[in-house]
């Protein structure tokens, strides 16, 4: 594919898009959905429209924070009236970008549905990040590393209580993790449960995960809107990291 006069290569590595542009930059773009949770009559989860309106955006942002990008730009599209749902859901997207390093007032863009009655929630959130093609925080992890989850996976009505206990990884936690020299790969985990995250962050690292024996947190177990982050570091940087994080930290396993 070219773009102008340069050649675009496009592939698709974890939950995101990335472009590799000739010069040595790469776009990473990552999204995330909800439908069926929100305030509306028809909504099967309750919850406020501000509160989905910060996860939904946590899912996108994180994603591509992870990969070691900078968002740039984030875009909402709503299936829901601009006012009041609109405005709720978009006031914790921007909320949650802010966290992020975004302007909201420059990097948030979006639409809603302006012309047909909604009595069920949806919702989608893109965010759009770069980064140097050096600096790519994908593949990096290395043999004997350990691999530990941050946070405890929660989906659905167990989500917004599990926060107000700090049981849940949040954006902090991926910028704290991206800042320490110890970390040498980061992912996080949704819907497919942190056994197949563990995986997929050995394969790409061209290793083999080796699940540890009982591990306290339920692999399997959908983690929703990325409620755990795995990180790989050597083992011996284990207790410095739970020295440095406020959040449930649960060895997982160890690759080989």
């Amino acid at each position: 594919m070219k773009l102008g006069t340069y050649r675009v290569f496009i592939r698709t590595l974890r939950d995101v898009l990335i472009f590799e542009f000739d010069r040595g930059r790469l776009i990473v773009v990552g999204c995330d959905s909800a439908g069926g949770v929100g305030p509306k009559p028809l909504d099967k989860v309750k919850v406020d429209g501000y509160t989905l309106g910060r996860f939904t955006a946590r899912v996108a942002l994180t994603e591509v924070l992870c990969t070691g990008a900078k968002p740039i730009c984030l875009v909402n599209t709503l299936s829901v009236e601009p006012k009041p749902t609109g405005d709720h859901i978009v006031k914790g997207i921007k909320d949650e970008a802010r966290r992020a390093g975004l302007d909201p007032s420059l990097a948030v863009t979006g639409s809603s549905e302006k012309n047909v009655p909604v009595e069920q929630t949806g919702l989608g959130v893109t965010v759009i990040g770069t980064v140097p093609k050096d600096r790519l925080e994908v593949g990096l992890s290395r043999r004997n590393d350990a691999i530990v989850a941050i946070g405890t996976p929660c989906a659905g009505r167990e989500v917004v209580s599990a926060e107000k206990k700090r049981k849940i990884a949040d954006l902090n936690d991926v910028l704290r993790l991206l800042a320490l020299d110890s970390i040498h790969g980061i992912i996080p985990v949704g819907s497919r449960g942190i056994l197949h995250e563990a995986r997929t962050i050995a394969e790409e690292s061209h290793l083999r995960f080796e699940l540890a024996d009982r591990p306290k947190v339920d692999v399997k177990k959908s983690a929703g809107p990325a409620t755990v982050i795995l990180a790989t570091l050597p083992s011996s940087e284990l207790q410095n990291l739970l020295e440095e994080m406020d959040k449930p930290i649960n060895l997982i396993g160890n690759l080989l």
